[in-house]
């Protein structure tokens, strides 16, 4: 069987896309495109990647790929989706999906018109934890889940200030769309993505707007968002997303969920990039916890199992339905946060 030809746009965090491709052997990666010509080269080289492309228009013309991931500022993640998909590539797109669900929609439509998958980057899931608790969750330890809180709080770590990602043009948003979408994704999948109601959120640039007044850069995002989400089921989930914080660890990533069985809490370790993961249930009035020691085996990254549904025909998980629902979160969330009144959804 021939393998997949595969092309990256974006050299940021495209490298990682690289590698999650180049570990399955049933993908070739053949072609790369990034704006900076001496990135290009240089991450051609490390790699022994052929097609070298500062268009990705022009490699998407050229390459007759079959698979293209969308690494991008999030101004380009639609127009570069829709080039991709009329090319004939199923696509993998960064997270978030774009700058706003009308947006998201329309690389949705566009992917069930050409009959080309569209994946979402929600890495967070493809860990051993989450796909531990995701087991657990399915097969009912938590009950009925009416309550949960997910956040990603940063003493300080704002993403190359002064840059595209404090730029509300081309990122849409600040820690929320950045940060916030990857917790948020991380706890609705593990609720089965209930389906929502209202949102009530507010956002604050307090120590954002201050470094950029003395630096003379620009910013003009929140550098804090804080917000509630109600569920048609009765649920309801706190989001909590920052870049800059006056809080004891350096990074802070938790997602705490509770049902009417059990409890579940998922949180990185020493302010760092490891994480545990705990359960928390009764049995005949005893209660109980459960740390997962021994995590399942490693699951694909999200390159490898995209490449699998692809080869195999089989489904894949982050939808791009599911990416769309989290845009007209976060959308809400801002319009709420705009307006300082709950917003409702559908």
């Amino acid at each position: 069987m021939n393998k997949l030809r595969a092309g990256v746009i974006g050299l940021g965090m495209g490298k990682s896309h690289i590698a999650g491709y180049q570990a399955h052997p049933g993908v070739e990666v053949v072609a790369i495109a990034d704006m900076d010509a001496v990135k290009l080269e240089k991450v051609g080289n490390e790699k022994s990647i052929a097609g070298r492309y500062t268009s990705a228009e022009l490699m998407l013309e050229r390459e007759k790929l079959d698979v293209v991931s969308v690494v991008t500022p999030n101004k380009f993640h639609m127009p570069l989706t829709l080039t991709a998909l009329k090319a004939g590539c199923h696509v993998l797109c960064e997270k978030p999906m774009a700058m706003n669900a009308e947006e998201a929609r329309t690389m949705l439509a566009a992917a069930k018109k050409a009959r080309r998958k569209l994946m979402i980057n929600f890495s967070y899931r493809f860990t051993e934890q989450s796909w531990a608790l995701k087991k657990q969750v399915e097969d009912g330890i938590l009950g009925d889940i009416y309550f949960g809180r997910t956040v990603w709080h940063r003493r300080r770590g704002m993403p190359g200030f002064g840059g595209w990602f404090g730029t509300k043009a081309l990122a849409g948003g600040g820690p929320l769309i950045d940060l916030g979408v990857h917790r948020l994704d991380l706890a609705l999948w593990l609720m089965g993505y209930p389906k929502p109601e209202w949102v009530l959120a507010r956002t604050y640039d307090f120590l954002g707007a201050e470094r950029a007044s003395l630096e003379n850069k620009t910013f003009d995002v929140e550098d804090l968002a804080a917000g509630m989400i109600t569920f048609k089921n009765g649920a309801s989930l706190e989001v909590e997303a920052s870049w800059a914080a006056n809080i004891k660890e350096h990074e802070l990533m938790e997602t705490r969920l509770l049902g009417t069985k059990g409890g579940l809490l998922q949180r990185n370790v020493g302010g760092g990039y490891n994480f545990d993961a705990e359960l928390f249930i009764e049995r005949q009035g005893a209660q109980y916890d459960m740390h997962l020691d021994t995590p399942a085996p490693r699951p694909p990254s999200a390159q490898a199992h995209f490449a699998d549904s692809i080869i195999n025909r089989t489904p894949h998980t982050a939808t791009g339905e599911e990416g769309v629902i989290v845009m007209q979160l976060l959308d809400a969330l801002y319009e709420s946060a705009r307006i300082r009144k709950p917003v409702k959804i559908g």
